[in-house]
């Protein structure tokens, strides 16, 4: 299998008064494509800055990442903008929709920064609400949604662009125990179809979905285990 992610001696050091907190001491970390990657660890163990490096929305004080063959760890702002939109499609805790938009709106936003079309953004955005099952809600705002398809919608933004890597922040974050089965269950259909995913969680029952776990502590890599995704293969014998 080819590498996504090549994250070679990472360190994120940040400066608090006259201090110098270690986010990030020296992380090693490749993932395949077509991978799906649990980071896991207590608050403080870095993997929320691990997140924010693997997503370009923040640099490494040094080391080196490669993700799908280029080098991102020095680029500047404008560059980093550009592969977060064209190779990451970001799930966040708050769905981060614009509230004055439809969910076609919504989906179809990541596409006017890339210069497509209208009617090209507007038949992507609905061939991925319909993958998502909300083919029947393009024309409602956030306000008028569940929490449940809100993180839909947001989904299908991720996945509008055709992006390399789906980056997802505690996606079941603000979700009742049912509708975050049910996101959680859409994550692995998503897998299945041939997407790596990357998961950030601090509830092992979610982080149960992923083929793999890695957990933070203190900065560095603690543990990287293959996991057997035990719900995934339950919702397989069931179809």
């Amino acid at each position: 299998m080819k590498s996504l992610i090549q994250v070679s001696g990472i360190t994120k050091f940040y400066e608090v008064g006259d201090q110098i907190v270690k986010a990030l001491n020296g992380v090693d970390l490749n993932i395949d494509k077509g991978e799906y990657v649990a980071l896991m660890g207590p608050s403080g163990s870095g993997k929320s800055t691990l997140m924010n490096v693997l997503g370009c929305l923040d640099t490494p004080t040094d080391g080196s990442y490669v993700l799908n063959e280029k080098e991102v760890a020095l680029m500047q702002d404008d560059e980093l903008a550009e592969i977060r939109n064209k190779e990451i499609g970001f799930v966040f805790q708050t769905f981060n929709l614009l509230p004055r938009y439809s969910s076609l709106e919504n989906v179809a936003l990541p596409m006017i920064y890339g210069g497509f079309k209208k009617v090209d953004r507007d038949a992507r955005a609905k061939e991925v609400l319909n993958q998502v099952g909300l083919g029947d809600r393009m024309d409602h705002n956030p306000n008028e949604l569940s929490g449940g398809q809100r993180q839909r919608v947001a989904v299908a933004r991720a996945l509008v662009n055709h992006p390399s890597l789906i980056l997802a922040d505690e996606p079941t974050g603000n979700l009742d125990s049912k509708t975050s089965h049910e996101i959680m269950r859409l994550f692995d259909e998503i897998h299945r179809k041939g997407n790596t995913i990357i998961l950030v969680t601090h509830e092992e029952e979610i982080a149960a979905h992923a083929h793999r776990i890695v957990r933070l502590r203190d900065g560095i890599v603690e543990s990287d285990q293959q996991n057997v995704p035990t719900r995934g293969f339950e919702e397989l014998s069931e179809n």
